[in-house]
């Protein structure tokens, strides 16, 4: 019978493996479950970046209708304090949205024999897990500190929220440079 090739289960499977390995993949190593938890932690993190952003998008939005009214002949220009204030707003949105997409883009080690050869792979995943667990609470304080808060409230948290930002960039080049092979947890 033509094509008995295609329902041979065994030699199906055979070929797929021999794939699998050629590809550097193999379902049952404990390195492939932790780069798998390794991007899934780190796109979680980024989403709570990404509820972050909104919310100040929002609140910046809010703050512009209250604050900053349609120019009148009376008063042709806005208060420069408010302009000032809805600006700074912005640029936060903006920087959260940065480090979203920074920590979207992290990497992980390679899969592959010379990262095999020169490197621990699965301790090193397990170190960068340790950041990501990092990065996932510093995120989330983030996002709750803006949380359904408006303008003036977040412009009262700025150094603070400023700060959380910072902390997140410290944390994601420690993560770099373990894969630079720099730092020790």
């Amino acid at each position: 019978m033509a094509g008995e090739g295609f329902y041979d289960a065994g030699a199906l499977r055979q070929a797929a493996t021999n794939l699998f390995y050629g590809w550097g993949y193999n379902f049952y190593r404990k390195e492939n479950q932790l780069r798998a938890d390794d991007q899934l932690i780190r796109s979680k993190a980024a989403t709570l970046l990404g509820h972050a952003m909104s919310n100040v998008s929002e609140a910046e939005s809010a703050y512009r209708r209250e604050f900053l009214p349609a120019p009148t002949r009376a008063k042709p220009f806005p208060d420069a304090a408010a302009v000032e204030a809805a600006q700074k707003l912005e640029r936060l949105a903006r920087a959260i949205g940065a480090i979203e997409a920074a920590l979207q883009q992290q990497p992980v080690p390679e899969n592959d024999r010379m990262t095999q050869r020169y490197r621990e792979e699965a301790p090193t995943l397990q170190t960068l897990i340790d950041f990501d667990h990092r990065l996932v609470g510093q995120c989330e304080l983030v996002r709750s500190m803006v949380n359904g808060q408006d303008g003036t409230a977040i412009l009262k948290m700025f150094a603070d929220l400023n700060a959380g930002l910072e902390a997140i960039r410290e944390t994601m080049r420690n993560r770099e440079s373990v894969l630079l092979g720099q730092l020790q947890k």
